[in-house]
């Protein structure tokens, strides 16, 4: 896998995004390609990326149950908008939830714990059908995405980061160019939207996900974690 992988990150290094959702159809067609979307603060370039090329491709949302009300309501209101026809809600499970994190406050004791049940074991079995999936990772998010490949080998799957190579100014105008709705939350502060507990707003002068899980060693949730067999 990481071969192919490494082949297709070579071909599409400087493709634009819809020629890296083009090709990832092309590889693994329409019913082994999930995209991967929180219906956060810039989701919406990737969603309208892949509408443009298919809108029937199938968008795994999880819902961790910490989810801002915004955020459901904007997913409900982009869904529409761009003629998504195939989008799919995925929840944690409700033992985990009952035998590991009864009084909802786990995200505070052990929030890498919190993410594994509410958001990568859902990812697990949401990806499960696939054989490869898309995500909206940038460079110019920093941290461990500042040198993320186009496209990567993730276990058994392909994993595709069509924005990988856009700049701030290029997504900016893509939500100007397309008339895209924002997020409900950026108006008041929020650059990157997570679960409610681990999300708070940014100064001017930090980077967009400085304000996930704030104060901590954490900056990611576990689920771009790249799996190797």
């Amino acid at each position: 896998m990481s071969v192919r992988a490494g082949d297709l990150d070579a071909r599409l290094h400087d493709a634009l995004p819809t020629e890296i959702i083009e090709a990832a159809l092309s590889e693994v067609g329409r019913d082994q390609l999930a995209l991967v979307s929180s219906f956060g603060a810039e989701s919406a370039a990737l969603l309208k990326f892949a509408a443009d090329v298919d809108p029937a491709i199938p968008v795994i949302f999880l819902d961790t149950g910490w989810l801002f009300e915004e955020t459901l309501t904007y997913r409900d209101a982009l869904t529409a908008h761009l003629g998504l026809t195939d989008v799919r809600t995925i929840h944690p499970l409700a033992d985990d939830l009952a035998t590991q994190d009864a009084d909802r406050d786990l995200w505070f004791s052990d929030p890498d714990r919190c993410c594994f049940i509410r958001k990568i074991e859902p990812l697990a079995r949401g990806l499960a059908p696939f054989a490869a999936w898309l995500n909206g990772r940038k460079r110019f998010q920093g941290g461990d995405r500042a040198n993320i490949s186009v496209v990567e080998a993730d276990g058994r799957r392909l994993k595709f980061n069509p924005l990988a190579n856009v700049t701030q100014e290029e997504l900016e105008s893509v939500f100007t160019s397309a008339k895209l709705p924002p997020h409900p939350l950026v108006a008041s502060g929020f650059a990157s939207v997570g679960c409610m507990p681990c999300t708070s707003r940014t100064a001017s002068d930090e980077d967009a996900r400085a304000g996930r899980w704030r104060g901590l060693a954490k900056t990611e949730c576990g689920i771009h974690v790249v799996k190797t067999s």
